[in-house]
């Protein structure tokens, strides 16, 4: 059946119609009746139909309102239906009669509905109006919608897109925060076949700081107190924005007391105020201030802190040298590791010391330009080497406990803190130490003679071999008298001559030009090591503690025998000559006037050279541990 309503609407007289019907069928007769026309109305209204395209803004008028559907007659053989969702709650109620405008999305579907969308027409209509009153470049005004993937969604009549990049100068670190906000921003690009338009807030912030960055650095000057805004933060200080410029905070510029980090001052968009450190205008650099505010700290420290004052302060930081403690605000002091304590040998500060830890130091120095401030802990204790003196008096007797061993002694802990170094030479009377760990080991308890005392270099001299009488003074003379024939083991051999042990601890000096009546160029030759030799005592020298050897023997006999017969005494009838010999070193004995060998004279200077370097290495070794146990 036709529809006579549809054919009013769409304004079709009699005369058009019968024109319509003429054209297409001719041989059909207009005023037949019954369902002979029916299919014949259908097609005029098809072509009627085929004059409005899909995807096209149309007219239409509300007949009726169901529920969430909206009925729209747009002259079709069948209306259509817009869901009522698609008004806004700004936009009024829709009701029958009102006229609206649609996008027309598909004429029929698989139920014979046409799909119509009120929301597409109006956001078509509202994106040709942008399009027809913007271009690129232009600034405009909307509301952040929402958040999306790489950026945001603003509304400016019609949804357009800002970057993630372009939100601002510095990547907020949520862009979600700007949601629900009215920004500015200046189109770059726009897409009429995509219908897309890409805007940016940066570059137009970029474009209003630039003239405000020209105009506050031909105003700016150092020492000015000026606002600003914290921007970012970074470990080594936060950044300022002072209006069209930024400014760097440095971290040792934000306060006169420690801070590990700015956070503890500053947070991300506090506003403060700061001062103008220095300015570089061709960098476009500012270097800003928040401690200079107020006066340093250091201004009285020199008269707060005179050298030799007690203070208390907190540990604030431990070092592989020293601890550093805060006497206030702004003031920190160093104590160095070798001001910790007077007794306790220390390998790191945190053996005494931790960060939070309250101590008492004293003043030691102050270095106002350099903001320094050197101090001492162990100088509010009673130092023991003030009493060493006293307590340790020459010639007394002493216990200790072996510290430490070294070829040119052993140093002995008296008490806690101090030492005293006992020297090889004094470990024994008659035997030769190479290394004191042949006398002892550490951990050992030993008694010693107190020989010296020395507090300015804080040293004291010990002596083991001091606990007995010197055999060289009383036994030895007495025991070994010249002339006497004793016997010996062979223990060295050198090239000057043998070394013959006569006793434990007790040798003496088998010169080469004593070994035999011939001459001898190699001492191996004629005797071996641990041979036991009747050897002649020639001479005993208690002061150099040597005694000479000699084993021509049958000479010495017949000599004797000689001096004898002649009634005079055997040592006036000797011949002269020069006798050698001795322990602990190679130089002769004693020398008497007689002809001698260019070979021995040679002899005798490079081993008198060489017991001397030897003493002056002895003795510097001594000096150089002395010093390093005081350090």
């Amino acid at each position: 059946m036709v529809d006579r309503n549809l054919i009013r609407e769409f304004s079709i007289s009699d005369e058009d119609l019968d024109a319509a019907f003429a054209e297409v069928m001719p041989e059909v007769d207009a005023d037949a009746e019954g369902d002979e026309n029916d299919w014949v109305l259908d097609d005029v209204y098809a072509s009627v139909s085929c004059a409005y395209d899909v995807n096209q803004i149309i007219d239409g008028v509300i007949l009726s309102v169901d529920g969430e559907e909206v009925l729209v007659d747009i002259g079709f053989k069948s209306e259509g239906v817009v869901h009522i969702d698609e008004w806004s709650e700004e936009e009024e109620v829709p009701k029958a009669g009102d006229k609206v405008q649609v996008l027309l999305e598909e004429v029929e579907d698989e139920f014979g509905l046409t799909m119509l969308s009120k929301r597409k027409a109006d956001r078509i209509r509202e994106w040709e109006k942008v399009i027809a009153t913007h271009a690129e470049g232009d600034v405009v005004s909307g509301t952040v919608v929402r958040k999306i993937k790489g950026g945001l969604l603003i509304n400016i009549g019609v949804n357009v897109f800002l970057p993630a990049s372009q939100v601002d100068i510095r990547r907020p670190s949520d862009i979600a925060n700007y949601i629900g906000r009215t920004i500015e921003c200046v189109i770059l690009k726009i897409d009429e076949a995509r219908r897309n338009i890409v805007v940016s807030r940066r570059k137009l912030i970029e474009e209003k700081r630039e003239k405000l960055k020209q105009d506050l650095l031909s105003k700016i000057e150092e020492g000015q107190i000026v606002k600003g805004i914290v921007k970012n933060i970074a470990d080594f200080g936060a950044f300022v924005d002072l209006g069209g410029i930024d400014g760097l905070l440095h971290i040792t510029d934000m306060s006169w007391g420690r801070i590990n980090h700015p956070t503890e001052i500053v947070k991300i968009d506090d506003e403060i105020e700061v001062m103008i450190l220095s300015v570089d205008r061709d960098k476009e650099k500012i270097a800003l201030g928040l401690k200079q505010k107020s006066p340093s700290p250091w201004e009285l420290v020199e008269s707060k802190y005179p050298v030799g004052t007690k203070v208390n302060g907190h540990v604030v930081n431990v070092m592989s040298y020293g601890a550093f403690v805060k006497l206030e605000d702004g003031i920190e002091g160093l104590v160095h590791i070798s001001e910790m304590s007077w007794t306790k040998r220390i390998n790191h500060p945190s053996e005494l010391v931790n960060i939070g830890d309250e101590v008492e130091v004293v003043v030691l120095g102050v270095n106002k330009d350099k903001q320094e401030i050197s101090l001492g802990m162990k100088q509010t204790q009673s130092n023991p080497w003030d009493e060493v003196t006293k307590k340790y008096p020459e010639g007394a007797q002493v216990k200790g406990t072996v510290r430490n061993l070294t070829n040119y002694g052993a140093f002995i802990e008296l008490e806690e803190g101090v030492d005293g170094l006992l020297h090889v030479s004094d470990m024994s009377w008659t035997r030769k130490i190479s290394h004191a760990s042949e006398v002892m080991k550490k951990g050992d308890e030993i008694e010693c003679l107190v020989i010296s005392v020395d507090e300015e270099r804080k040293r004291i001299a010990l002596g083991l071999k001091q606990l007995a009488s010197d055999p060289w003074e009383t036994d030895i003379p007495q025991k070994y008298q010249p002339g006497a024939i004793v016997q010996g083991t062979v223990t060295k051999i050198t090239n000057f001559g043998v070394f013959v042990e006569l006793e434990e601890e007790l040798e003496g000096l088998l010169h080469i030009s004593e070994l035999a009546d011939h001459k001898v160029e190699n001492p191996e030759d004629i005797v071996k090591v641990g041979e036991k030799l009747d050897v002649k005592i020639l001479r005993v020298d208690t002061d150099d503690r040597k005694i000479g050897l000699s084993r021509k023997l049958e000479e010495s006999i017949e000599e004797e025998a000689t001096s004898g017969e002649g009634g005079e005494s055997g040592t006036a009838a000797a011949p002269r000559k020069e006798l050698m010999g001795g322990t602990g070193g190679d130089a002769p004995l004693f020398t008497m006037p007689s002809e001698t060998s260019e070979e021995a004279v040679v002899e005798e200077e490079a081993v008198e050279e060489t017991a001397v370097e030897e003493d002056a290495v002895q003795e510097d070794a001594v000096q150089e541990e002395a010093e390093e146990k005081t350090e």
